[in-house]
């Protein structure tokens, strides 16, 4: 199929509406068929559930365009596993597993003409979502729902690209001990919005949260996950229950022992140590690994040994590893790389 006429390289981590999106309804208890739609817009009532208390849940993931010039979706499964969580946290209805990758089948195959060629630096990101849709004025779930998954082709997240981004530790908090920070809930980003604004009029690019309970402990940024490197190789990454858990730090876990031989471990992480580690990075299915070199403390400035000019060499190899196998060039293990037919 022929590509569209767009200047790939060029183009931002921004909104570009594609001819066709899915849509399914939940109504009666039950999810409808389905179906592709080239209308971008949604009319809810004034009193919609999600506009009233926020009943929405959303997961993203990417399509590639590999070496050998297929198209496929990396892991898909695990994102159908992770908005089924985030639905049952916040009473909405679970969308089969099996229905949403064949709707990423669809609007993808649908769309094929907007996933970015192989090596232009681009790709098609897909934003699968769902929300309560009925009338509700009391305090209490939805009864109709609708779930929907739009595509947009992108460039790098980060203006930078892979250029080491700077952080700062932020006063806010991004979710509750013992709330929704463990969901994709939109209600959590929401919450982040003020401190991600705050964080850029002061010249940087992310915050860095810590647990809301101590604030002693590494938790993640406002979109992403952390992933440190320590003086003598070893990969960790935060473990916490209000983070995301995110799929890329996942997968670059097992690349890290399983690839690359190294140590890798999930645990709690104390603030106090992040001075000794030798490289960060940020971790998600927008940017895979956004280098960090500087961390700013109210006032106080962890510079990483990796420095500000490029990604230190631990991550850069995590990166062109998980990079390698989602475009091709790399054997995958099974399951993780899903060819659209």
């Amino acid at each position: 199929m022929e590509k569209k006429n767009i200047d790939w390289s060029s183009i931002g981590f921004s909104y570009m509406p594609t001819d066709y999106r899915y849509v399914s309804n939940f109504k009666d208890g039950k999810w409808d068929e389905g179906t592709l739609s080239t209308d971008p817009n949604i009319v809810l009532n004034e009193c919609a559930g999600v506009l009233q208390y926020s009943q929405s849940v959303f997961e993203g993931l990417k399509a590639y365009t590999t070496e050998d010039g297929r198209i496929v979706t990396f892991r898909p499964d695990l994102n159908a596993e992770r908005i089924a969580a985030s639905a049952a946290r916040l009473e909405m209805p679970v969308f089969p597993k099996e229905r949403f990758i064949d709707a990423v089948n669809q609007v993808v195959k649908a769309n094929a003409a907007w996933v970015p060629p192989y090596g232009s630096g681009a790709t098609l990101y897909l934003r699968p979502y769902m929300f309560g849709s009925n009338a509700v004025i009391g305090v209490k779930p939805a009864d109709e729902y609708q779930f929907r998954i739009l595509t947009t082709p992108v460039g790098p997240y980060f203006k930078g690209g892979a250029k080491p981004i700077t952080i700062r530790v932020s006063d806010f908090d991004r979710a509750a001990p013992c709330g929704t920070g463990n969901i994709k809930a939109g209600l959590n980003y929401a919450m982040s919005l003020h401190a991600i604004v705050d964080a850029h009029k002061q010249g940087f690019d992310e915050n860095m949260y810590l647990d809301p309970k101590t604030r002693t402990k590494v938790e993640e940024t406002g979109g992403a996950n952390f992933i440190f490197v320590t003086k003598d190789g070893k990969v960790v990454t935060p473990k916490s229950d209000s983070i995301l858990p995110s799929i890329t730090r996942r997968s670059l876990i097992y690349v890290a022992k399983e690839y690359l031989g190294l140590e890798a471990e999930e645990r709690e992480v104390y603030f106090d140590e992040v001075k000794d580690f030798a490289e960060c990075g940020l971790c998600g299915t927008a940017a895979v690994i956004s280098p960090v070199g500087k961390i700013n403390d109210h006032g106080k400035e962890i510079c990483f040994p990796s420095g500000m000019e490029k990604m230190g060499p631990v991550i850069q190899k995590l990166y062109g590893t998980l990079t390698g196998i989602q475009m091709g060039r790399i054997e995958a293990p099974e399951g993780w790389i899903h060819v659209i037919e």
